[in-house]
């Protein structure tokens, strides 16, 4: 890790496109000031894990999750051919309770 001692108004740069710049000391607290191009995403590293987290978790699918996705595909299949070249349309009540399924963990399944 590189540490850095800066003054009130001084700045740190990073490559030739990132510039850190300290806006004041409050106590035990720093306000920094940052100018980076907007494909730089910057994030407060608490949120920044956070983040993380929740990508791990969406992309986590139980088999219980699956088997409900299978059950639902399979009824809407049922429903939508009645075994001639006609097909039935859902009501609109059984499309959006279909499409407002949760899993167990609480994440929609669309």
């Amino acid at each position: 890790m590189l540490v850095l001692t800066r003054k009130l108004g001084e700045s740190v740069t990073i490559g030739d496109d990132i510039k850190i710049t300290i806006l004041g000391v409050r106590g035990r607290q720093v306000r920094l000031g940052i100018i980076a191009p907007q494909r730089v995403t910057i994030h407060r590293e608490e949120i920044y894990f956070k983040i993380q987290e929740e990508n791990k978790r969406a992309v986590t699918a139980t088999k219980e999750d699956l088997a409900e996705i299978v059950s639902i595909v399979r009824e809407d299949r049922e429903k939508l051919s009645d075994g001639g070249n006609q097909i039935n349309t859902l009501s609109r009540k059984e499309t959006n309770e279909n499409m407002n399924i949760k899993s167990k963990r609480g994440r929609r399944i669309k």
